[in-house]
């Protein structure tokens, strides 16, 4: 299925004002397990963090991590990287509208952008499993990254990330370019690429699985069917909210001895 024709869909839609796009934020933070797992990891991080951290987000996407992570300090220095133009354009418009100067975003590929020790943290969600030079990304990141700085990385694994369960079968998101990491795979490749320390834990148990499915997956699969089913939305999260709520807090405060995601920290 392809999925940024939807993605950019609900950004236009939910671009139309500020307060539609924190309304957005929220039901991301909600409906998106991943979302669950990172913010976990983000407060802990938080807690040892430097007064005027310096951060990167690679892969910014809709910016609503940079948004999460631009509440901590306004001591922080947030910058989001992003292939497309259309999304760093509409991040940058709604910071500036919110006064949020310590937040930038720009244009550029994670393949080729490096900053030689100028971040204490890296954050990368959803974004390795796009990429086929992984190990160039991961050395990009360890370079940008200052001395005991941080990478955190939220992927498929191969435990049938992107729903893919048996060899033969396609990924459920089309602009995958792997079906998922293997837990090991994905620790030594962040060790070849220079860290030296790095820690790996499963995402979306069976709790989490379930959630998906009800809250991403079904509704997805609607959307690509017709653009009709956006009126019978909100109807359908009427009934579904209040179980994925429970399922997403279940399956991030449980752990799992495997999961169709991976959560990653690296330190340099």
């Amino acid at each position: 299925m392809q999925y940024d024709p939807i993605k950019r869909t609900l950004g236009k839609f939910f671009n139309r004002s500020t307060t539609f796009r924190r309304i957005f934020y929220t039901l991301l933070d909600i409906l998106l397990l991943r979302a669950w797992h990172i913010q976990r990891e983000l407060r802990r991080w938080k807690s040892t963090a430097p007064a005027k951290a310096h951060i990167l987000d690679a892969g910014s996407g809709f910016g609503q991590y940079s948004y999460f992570m631009s509440k901590f300090s306004e001591t922080y220095c947030i910058l989001g990287i992003d292939v497309k133009a259309d999304q760093v354009g509409e991040c940058n418009e709604f910071f500036r509208s919110l006064g949020k100067q310590h937040v930038m975003f720009k244009v550029d590929d994670l393949t080729t952008f490096r900053t030689d020790g100028c971040f204490d943290l890296v954050l990368c969600v959803d974004v390795m499993e796009h990429i086929e030079e992984d190990v160039t990304v991961l050395r990009n990141y360890h370079a940008s990254l200052k001395p005991g700085g941080m990478l955190l990385i939220s992927t498929p694994s191969d435990q049938g990330g992107s729903d893919v369960h048996h060899e033969g079968e396609s990924s459920f998101i089309e602009e995958h370019v792997r079906d998922g990491y293997n837990m090991q795979e994905i620790k030594d490749k962040c060790k070849l690429a220079g860290f030296s320390r790095v820690k790996a834990h499963y995402s979306y148990g069976i709790p989490g699985q379930l959630s998906w499915k009800i809250s991403m997956k079904y509704p997805l699969l609607m959307l690509n069917a017709s653009k009709l089913f956006f009126i019978l939305l909100p109807f359908y999260y009427l009934v579904v909210m209040p179980v994925a709520l429970v399922l997403n807090f279940i399956d991030s405060h449980t752990a799992h001895r495997s999961g169709t995601g991976l959560v990653v920290l690296a330190w340099k």
